[in-house]
């Protein structure tokens, strides 16, 4: 019998590699996609797993790149899609081009809801599927200095519940993925390593942060915060006024 397929997007370095690592490990064929060259480097260190591994390097912040992915897949069925690909932008809003903001929106919510449609309409014709979809618990606070970016992940954070009831009785299921603070990248990219956030060493592991994802997602949950701290915070922000929220998070992401 063929191997079960996993599409993992954003899947070059952080959570997504290690969530790439674990479908490797679980026997998958994967194709793996990332907007950077360094995605033919992380699918190399993948091949040690029983499944095959195909690169993709697409620009998921378009119809276009994402068209190019499900191209590469060939209409094999998707058996697992993890849409981890984002985008981090911090700083003051206003102080941001708009070119930038736009990009993060692009790749975030526009490039991802395109790819979950394609997806989802297919998985829910065969009538089976899994998608974990990578939010934040960044999407239950109002991120001063970081706006744009929270907005993007509450969009997702939202998204991810109501797709999951439209497919309760489809046979596909939607698991999405909270991280906090998580050790990657990402602070660097966004532009973030001259915050406090970005500064502090007590950072998630991704490879457990990945961990606690894909066995959510095995499990059928609707959701996981990852980490003691992050699932205590993602608890108070419900309790929280959102401009006591805001005020927080400015002590975390304003530049020093």
């Amino acid at each position: 019998m063929a191997n079960k397929l996993a599409v993992i997007t954003g899947a070059s370095t952080g959570i997504g590699l290690e969530l790439a690592k674990i479908a490797s490990r679980e026997g998958y064929d994967l194709v793996v996609v990332a907007d950077e060259p360094q995605i033919d480097a992380a699918a190399g260190g993948l091949q040690s797993g029983s499944g095959s591994v195909e690169a993709v390097e697409a620009d998921l912040a378009t119809f276009e790149g994402n068209d190019r992915l499900l191209a590469a897949v060939g209409g094999r069925p998707i058996d697992v899609l993890i849409a981890n690909a984002g985008r981090g932008l911090g700083h003051a809003f206003i102080d941001q081009s708009a070119a930038e903001w736009r990009r993060v929106i692009d790749t975030n919510v526009t490039g991802t809801t395109y790819l979950l449609q394609k997806v989802a309409q297919s998985m829910a014709t065969r009538g089976e599927g899994r998608i974990l979809i990578v939010g934040s618990i960044a999407g239950l606070i109002p991120g001063s200095f970081q706006a744009v970016y929270n907005g993007t992940k509450a969009y997702l954070d939202s998204f991810a519940y109501a797709l999951r009831d439209e497919l309760k009785d489809s046979g596909v299921s939607i698991t999405v993925l909270m991280p906090g603070p998580t050790e990657t990248d990402f602070f660097r990219r966004a532009g973030m390593l001259d915050t406090p956030v970005g500064k502090d060493d007590s950072k998630e592991d991704p490879a457990k942060t990945a961990a606690n994802g894909w066995k959510a997602m095995i499990d059928g949950s609707a959701h996981v915060v990852s980490g003691f701290k992050n699932k205590v915070q993602a608890a108070m922000s419900h309790l929280t006024p959102d401009s006591v929220l805001a005020g927080q998070h400015r002590k975390m992401a304003e530049p020093e």
